[in-house]
């Protein structure tokens, strides 16, 4: 394995290697069901749904979009524009595959970036700004500074315009992979730097790959963004996953997952809604 400070150092390119090497078996997993979405299935799931509501018209800015399907799928509903950002070239250009074949290319642009970068490919001009910016499950765990973060949503957003996310909760990074220990902490302490083989969707890849992620808490998203002039309207806690990503999970009666021997002890999922004030020009 690469020494672990190399890794830190040079995170970017590490977790782009891993992310490009994931999407071949990404696309053809079943639990992305790229078929499906083809034939017309929508991949958002309730929970996201819920807070981005009626979207009719709205210019959207989807961070760390994978290779789009949520993406293509708030354009299927309805919204004027879509843009997709992410740091995998090989999943932007699945996504603008996905886009042509879905004739969803007058309303979807996926750019390929490290989100600390954005502003060298997107202008974030006031005629520019977007109505909602949206991001979703496997995110904030990529990314060692929240607070810039923060502060890219903010500039990004129009005056009363939405940030909506859905996302892992962070609790689950303390654990182990087949969660029987608990190994790391709650707080954003350290990079954790670990070896990677296979993929949540596809276990049996023969792919295998180093990965640098951090844990931040609840509190400490939640603050950044305030702290960047949004007000939190919704936060919700749920104690199941919509996906089957995680090792020694069971299924529930109702379709979702839970870990085995934890069910409905851990929260999963956390959920967000907020607005940027109006009176905060700029942060």
């Amino acid at each position: 394995m690469t020494d672990k400070s190399d890794c830190v150092t040079n995170f970017v390119n590490i977790n782009k290697r891993l992310w490009n090497d994931k999407v071949y078996y990404h696309v053809i997993s079943p639990m992305y069901d790229v078929p499906g979405f083809l034939a017309g299935a929508d991949s958002l799931n309730h929970i996201e749904s819920d807070l981005l509501g009626k979207i009719q018209g709205q210019r959207i800015l989807h961070l760390q979009c994978h290779f789009g399907l949520d993406s293509l799928s708030l354009a299927r509903r309805g919204a004027k524009h879509v843009t997709g950002i992410d740091l995998s070239d090989k999943a932007i250009e699945k996504a603008q595959e996905l886009a042509e074949t879905t004739n969803l290319t007058t309303s979807t642009r996926f750019i390929c970036c490290n989100i600390y970068d954005l502003q060298k490919y997107l202008s974030c001009d006031p005629d520019q700004l977007f109505d909602i910016v949206f991001t979703s499950y496997g995110v904030t765990g990529w990314l060692p500074n929240i607070n810039e973060w923060a502060s890219l949503i903010s500039q990004y957003l129009k005056p009363n315009g939405n940030f909506i996310i859905a996302e892992f909760h962070p609790v689950l990074s303390m654990f182990n992979d087949d969660f029987t220990l608990l190994t790391e902490s709650y707080f954003n302490q350290k990079a954790i730097v670990s070896q990677c083989s296979g993929s949540y969707a596809d276990r049996s890849a023969p792919i295998s790959n180093s990965s640098v992620e951090w844990n931040h808490s609840l509190s400490d998203i939640v603050q950044a963004l305030i702290d960047h002039g949004l007000r939190i309207n919704i936060l919700r806690e749920f104690d199941y996953s919509p996906y089957d990503c995680f090792l020694n999970s069971v299924k529930t009666h109702d379709g979702f997952y839970q870990i085995k021997g934890l069910e409905k002890k851990i929260p999963m999922v956390y959920a967000l809604k907020a607005t940027k004030n109006v009176e905060d020009k700029q942060f």
